[in-house]
């Protein structure tokens, strides 16, 4: 079993690795987590120990299959959790990430299964993401940034790549959420900005970062 801690490691490896598709160095581990690298390099060695990650020096850190598993537990809690505490509970979508993970870590099988089914097995959590199921698996839906789109693209917003609370706060503030249809009007060649419409009505511009924190699809 892993504590509390060695979960959120894994985790976060587990994300990294998801995302470059390479061996995880110790200082991205350290950067994600705004830890040091000596902690890093501590907790990697306890959790090798216990299988879940393979390290070689100067590699850096792969999630076997064994932490594949382990890790795709904690995110199915995770992204129940926020599930729940929007749709019952009527959480914005920006005040679940801090609460969903103290409650990743609660250790019940039982209680995850009966939850899934109380909330009629989601596919997704409220920011978009791929729920998994008991097994692990989950499918993702096809998707592109938003920052991939030309001018005139019509896209719906699926998921949003950043849960950080401000930038969720951001988005309802200018009207932008799951399942609204954008359409690229306008790309400025000089900051990579955008001025897009939201649902045929409110123009508003965006800039390059904003987009490539947005997923669509057509």
């Amino acid at each position: 079993m892993l504590s509390y801690a060695e979960e959120n490691y894994l985790k976060a490896i587990y994300h990294i690795s998801q995302e470059t598709g390479e061996s995880v160095s110790t200082n991205a581990i350290a950067d994600s987590l705004n830890t040091k690298a000596a902690s890093v390099t501590d907790m990697i060695k306890k959790l090798s120990k216990k299988g879940v990650l393979s390290y070689q020096k100067y590699h850096g850190v792969t999630v076997s299959d064994k932490g594949k598993k382990a890790a795709l537990q904690v995110i199915r809690k995770h992204r129940l959790w926020e599930t729940f505490l929007v749709e019952k509970l009527k959480f914005n979508w920006d005040e679940v990430h801090e609460v969903a993970e103290q409650l990743e870590h609660i250790n019940s099988s039982l209680l995850i299964k009966r939850l899934d089914e109380f909330l009629a097995y989601p596919k997704y959590d409220p920011h978009g993401d791929p729920i998994p199921d008991e097994n692990g698996e989950f499918k993702a839906k096809p998707q592109v940034g938003l920052a991939e789109l030309n001018m005139g693209d019509v896209g719906i917003i699926v998921s949003v790549k950043d849960s950080n609370n401000s930038f969720l706060q951001y988005l309802d503030k200018i009207g932008i959420y799951l399942g609204a249809k954008v359409k690229v009007l306008d790309k400025v060649e000089f900051d990579g900005s955008s001025e897009i419409q939201i649902d045929n009505k409110k123009i508003v511009f965006i800039s390059k970062e904003v987009a490539d924190n947005i997923w669509v699809t057509d």
